[in-house]
């Protein structure tokens, strides 16, 4: 068998850590036999000095013929004064729209090793496990948006937030099926009291809930669920939200765990899937060697898992990170003094991950 993975850095700490995390499938391949080429393109930032545009038709294209897609992060303030629609923030939406991403898996489990790193108290994050279903293509973000107008005499700024039902339908399938291979429960979050769109979704979702009478299902607003998320994360199985909601939600969840550093994603949808970290390009560390390259790690995990359906591969490398952190190595950012632990780079950190491997 032989795999073609699409590799885009990015922009700032993109290009360590996907460096890094090829490193990782370079000898996971060597292990399994897998097969595995890479193609590098640019995006972001980064493509728009070369080329004048977030994403160049090609980078596309490759991603579309191959088999994943590994994506860094990208942004930064070099691009603030960009026109809107040549930010590097458009790649990654571009890359969504032209792969047909239409679901984000963000999961969030906390390694027994970092308990002691999470901000909440280690009785509240022990046992924590759960996966965010964020819709990805649909929502304020890709809705109608208007930079400047003037009414009455008076500066505005719109953006419109927009669903259908089925979007709604397809986004909660997928949420009600991974349930089902997990412990069986749905939360479905909105902010039905207040917005017509979350009203439209609490319908449509409560009205597919009888195909899937083996897993529970209770609705959430966006706000309780933020505050629940800190109080009592254990509660939480699969949690599916709009967008917008989704991407707030899934970096609270993720410092849970003790650093977004660590949380590796999944963005699945009709034709290519994309794996990258949720975090961003963090530019004020980049090219210092300390970023963590953890959630790209993980995310080249979730490719070979659900892109490449090469499981024993997958689980390789999850149980690599696992006692790499058992072992006490860590980077900046979950580094605490007096802990007992050694503070690495971000190679050195990828260097304990391989020896595991």
């Amino acid at each position: 068998m032989a795999y073609k993975i699409a590799v885009v850095p990015g922009d700032g700490i993109g290009q360590e850590i996907t460096q890094e995390a090829v490193r990782v499938l370079c000898a996971v391949d060597a292990k399994f036999a897998l097969g595995l080429t890479y193609e590098t393109r640019d995006a972001g930032g980064t493509a728009y000095d070369k080329y004048g545009t977030p994403l160049p038709e090609d980078t596309l294209a490759v991603c579309r013929e191959s088999d994943g897609v590994l994506f860094g992060a990208v942004g930064g303030t070099k691009w603030d004064s960009a026109e809107p629609a040549l930010r590097p923030e458009r790649a990654i939406l571009g890359l969504r729209k032209g792969l047909g991403l239409y679901a984000n898996l963000r999961p969030v489990k906390v390694a027994d090793a970092l308990i002691e790193h999470s901000p909440l108290k280690p009785e509240l994050v022990r046992g924590v496990d759960l996966v965010i279903v964020r819709e990805l293509i649909g929502g304020i973000y890709f809705g109608e948006k208007c930079e400047s107008e003037q009414v009455d005499g008076t500066e505005h700024a719109w953006d419109m937030e927009n669903y259908s039902v089925p979007e709604v339908e397809r986004i909660a399938r997928l949420a009600f099926e991974t349930a089902r291979l997990r412990r069986g429960k749905v939360t479905s979050v909105d902010k039905a009291n207040v917005l017509a769109t979350s009203r439209l979704w609490r319908r449509t979702v409560t009205a597919l809930a009888p195909e899937y009478a083996d897993v529970a299902l209770d609705h959430l607003y966006v706000d309780n669920c933020a505050m629940q998320l800190a109080v009592h994360p254990t509660q939480f199985d699969v949690i599916v939200t709009g967008n917008l909601f989704g991407d707030i939600l899934s970096d609270e969840a993720a410092v849970i765990g003790g650093s977004i550093g660590l949380m590796p994603s999944a963005s699945i949808g009709t034709g290519t899937s994309l794996f990258e970290p949720i975090h961003g390009s963090a530019p004020d560390i980049a090219g210092q060697g300390i970023a963590n390259p953890l959630g790209t790690i993980l995310s080249a995990a979730m490719l070979l898992r659900y892109a490449l359906r090469e499981e024993a591969a997958a689980d390789a490398v999850e149980a690599a990170v696992d006692a790499a952190l058992a072992e006490g190595r860590r980077t900046a950012d979950i580094y605490i003094e007096g802990s007992g632990c050694t503070k690495v780079g971000t190679t050195e950190m990828t260097d304990a991950v391989l020896a595991h491997l």
